[in-house]
């Protein structure tokens, strides 16, 4: 069966993809901080961290506010519930899974043994 996510949680995930966003998002909850001073923290260019900025913002997960000439970064309003319920879902399943391989190779391992004890007699 398919199923149909909001948009706003494939643009979290797309977001989220970049080891950069990450770590802007990690930076951003230690404290707020100018796109100057992420993009010096990244040791890249004040563009470069515009356009990482840029992203983060229309998934939500970061909001900025100009003030005189800095542009001030922070944590958004999203906090990735949906995100990590779709997450959830799949962990649920994959546990079940993995529950039913850890049965079928205990249940060779007993069937293992017995056929050796009857192959020595």
């Amino acid at each position: 069966m398919v199923q149909y996510y909001p948009a706003n949680i494939d643009r979290s995930f797309a977001a989220l993809s970049d080891a950069t966003r990450r770590g802007v998002l990690e930076q951003l909850g230690r404290a707020d901080a100018s796109i100057t001073e992420l993009a010096a923290k990244f040791q890249m260019t004040l563009t470069g961290m515009k356009k990482h900025v840029s992203v983060l913002e229309q998934a939500g997960l970061v909001t900025t506010e100009k003030i005189g000439r800095v542009r001030t970064c922070k944590l958004g309003p999203r906090q990735l519930a949906e995100e990590a319920a779709w997450l959830e879902n799949y962990r649920q399943l994959w546990d079940a899974r993995f529950d039913e391989l850890d049965q079928i190779v205990e249940e060779l391992k007993h069937k293992e043994t017995a056929d050796g004890c009857k192959t020595r007699e």
